[in-house]
């Protein structure tokens, strides 16, 4: 029997790390099914819902591939399209689809939200993100990593800047559950919070992850296999900017901060978008406000050999596609 079979998978601490290890290395077999064209239509018959408050680009692509190539329907849903907890409420939302669909999709901004939608839909409800966790990104972000190295425990990972917020909180509990070493490379304001540190210091126990959090930059990097890095201003987040830059470009990914690793091997991840170049409109806004031609990466180490972040975008879909089959799947069929 399928241990998972049925469960909403809401943020990391829902499963083990058995668990999430089988779900990584799912992944990286479905991924190889695909590559080889070999069919696996897993939910073939399913109608998947994809609720979307905060726009996306490879949330949306990936749940939407993945549903396709197991054989389901997806079905997106804006927030302009219906009337969740606008008119009517979310548990009353969550009663309604699941009547008509087989599993849900979340991206948004409330963890109260998807996890009120979990408790109510009778179907599996798959966080594509919220404000609090990202869980769906560490699937594609640790597989990225066993990928390229062969292994996760002892590995170690850095994460380099705003290191409160979503990714980096996931990143840190997932690290921590898998046996990775995790340095945080962050000024004390934007560290992470006591609250996930404790949840993360007990699985580090059992699995021998170390955890360093600094506000020196190369000392966080010192030995790291791995940077990664995020936005410096999460989406709805009310800061102001010019202080939010100021505080976080010592933690720039640049080429000094890559050697600074001591490891010619080292690769540098990113979760999508970048603020690398002046090839948006949002990126040209930011450098005539800050003088700045990169945020968080330059361009220079985003278009390195040392970058893996397209790969890591590519792993978005397996990584989802096997969320998605372990917890709604016909496997054994």
């Amino acid at each position: 029997m399928n241990p998972l079979q049925g469960k909403s998978f809401l943020k990391e601490i829902d499963f083990t790390p058995e668990q999430i290890n089988y779900l990584i290395d799912f992944a990286i077999h479905l991924d190889k099914l695909k590559a080889q064209h070999i069919p696996h239509e897993y939910l073939k018959g399913q109608n998947i819902a994809l609720l979307f408050e905060k726009t996306s680009t490879r949330t949306r692509s990936a749940f939407t591939v993945a549903a396709n190539d197991l054989g389901a329907h997806p079905e997106f849903l804006g927030k302009d399209d219906i009337q969740l907890g606008n008119k009517e409420s979310i548990a009353d939302t969550a009663k309604v689809l699941g009547s008509m669909f087989d599993g849900i999709e979340f991206r948004g901004f409330a963890q109260k939200a998807v996890e009120t939608l979990a408790e109510n839909a009778g179907v599996p409800v798959w966080n594509g993100l919220t404000d609090d966790w990202h869980p769906t990104q560490m699937i594609a972000d640790f597989m990225t990593l066993k990928q390229h190295f062969g292994t996760l425990p002892g590995l170690t990972l850095t994460y380099l800047g705003d290191a409160r917020n979503n990714v980096a909180h996931s990143l840190l509990i997932t690290a921590a559950m898998l046996g990775v070493n995790i340095h945080f490379g962050a000024p004390a304001a934007l560290q992470p919070t006591d609250e996930v540190m404790t949840k993360a210091k007990a699985y580090a126990q059992s699995s021998g992850s170390e955890i360093l959090v600094s506000d020196n930059a190369e000392t966080a990097v010192n030995g790291a296999d791995a940077l990664y890095t995020d936005v410096w201003l999460s989406m709805g987040e009310q800061v102001d900017f010019h202080e939010r830059a100021a505080l976080l470009l010592p933690y720039q990914i640049n080429q000094t901060l890559l050697a600074a690793t001591g490891k010619k091997s080292t690769i540098v991840m990113h979760c999508l978008p970048a603020f690398h170049d002046l090839k948006t409109t949002t990126g040209q806004k930011i450098a005539a406000a800050l003088n700045l031609t990169a945020l968080e990466i330059t361009d220079a180490v985003f278009q390195s050999d040392a970058s893996v972040v397209f790969t890591q975008a590519h792993n978005r879909m397996p990584a989802i596609k096997a969320i998605m089959s372990a917890t709604n799947g016909h496997l054994f069929a």
